[in-house]
């Protein structure tokens, strides 16, 4: 039998041996992310735009922009996500055809191709799923895919559109489609910070570049990082302290968050992390549309989700690098009017 001593030594060998295979792969790994060009940062700017079918792109443009999609003929989806508001409409709630005002703020819906479920609570796992919600709901569209396919069908432009994309007359999957397509196509590049993470350290003031310092040392990027700066995960609306207990307003369905689709107890007031892609101009913000500002948003965050208490400079600080988070579309810099 092997002696403890010579099995002692056989470990540590065997150990050491493990430990040095270990750091050559790290090594490997980290000199060929360096030699390749890849980012150390938590966050990616945004990749070039996938190669869409333009023709697809352009019929979803003009079904997204189409009224003819709600009961009343009023309501497009354009109406609460505006292209020229930041993607949003800048209310707290929208209004549908009922008049009344929706139960979430609206998200915007630029960069909306990069995240990994959609509506604040994820019941919808693709765009194409996603576009059901407003489409049925009463105080959305309040409508239904007979009555919508009844209006295009009516339409000699759009039969015309149908048939060159699709080989057939308009139908609820090639609706879904086509508006899908539009929304991937909605990506909103050249932002200052990107421009900065490509290499252009003069594309940002040195504040700014102080408040990504505090953005990654507080804890932010722990669910504000990746190419959207969120979309793609789950969070609780207050980890270290009692958001809805002091918010003074009774706590609503909409706020049970991701328990409303899965029924576990854990999901209450869990919510999927938004992007902060163009947060300067889409306010208000959260899932509540409770802060009116980003210096409210901020301060909320920080106490909330951070347990923290920030002084003045550090909150202009965060907010000048939040702001350095507006992209271009079109080649021109969103704004929220």
């Amino acid at each position: 039998m092997m002696s403890l001593a010579v099995r002692k030594r056989h470990l540590f060998s065997c150990n050491t041996h493990f430990r040095s295979w270990v750091l050559l792969i790290v090594c490997f790994l980290l000199s060929n992310s360096v030699a390749l060009g890849q980012s150390t940062e938590p966050i990616d700017p945004i990749a070039p735009n996938a190669t869409f079918d333009k023709q697809k792109v352009a019929l979803g443009e003009k079904l997204f922009h189409d009224p003819q999609l709600s009961k009343n003929n009023r309501i497009a989806c354009a109406s609460c996500h505006d292209l020229k508001h930041g993607g949003t409409d800048g209310l707290r709630y929208s209004l549908g055809v009922s008049g009344k005002p929706g139960a979430t703020n609206a998200p915007t819906v630029f960069n909306v191709g990069n995240h990994f479920v959609f509506f604040w609570d994820g019941r919808a796992k693709t765009l194409e799923e996603q576009i059901e919600g407003p489409i049925h709901n009463p105080d959305e569209m309040a409508s239904n895919w007979t009555s919508i396919l009844r209006k295009l069908s009516n339409n000699e432009e759009y039969i015309r559109r149908f048939h060159k994309i699709y080989q057939s007359p308009p139908t609820k999957a090639h609706v879904k489609d086509a508006i899908a397509t539009f929304e991937r196509s909605l990506n909103t590049p050249n932002s200052p910070f990107d421009r900065y993470l490509l290499g252009a350290e003069d594309a940002i003031s040195s504040r700014a570049m102080k408040g990504y310092d505090y953005f990654k040392s507080f804890g932010c990027t722990s669910c504000h990082q990746g190419q959207n700066i969120g979309g793609n995960m789950y969070q609780t609306f207050g980890v270290v302290g009692d958001y809805f207990k002091d918010r003074g307003s009774p706590v609503t369905t909409a706020d049970l968050g991701r328990y409303n689709v899965t029924g576990k107890d854990w999901d209450k007031y869990v919510f999927k992390v938004p992007s902060l892609r163009n947060v300067e101009v889409t306010a208000p913000y959260f899932h509540d549309g409770s802060a009116q500002t980003l210096e409210d948003a901020v301060k909320i965050m920080a106490r909330y989700q951070l347990g923290r208490e920030l002084n003045r400079e550090e909150i202009t600080a965060i907010i000048e690098f939040l702001e350095t988070l507006t992209g271009e579309y079109k080649g021109k810099k969103l704004n929220a009017k």
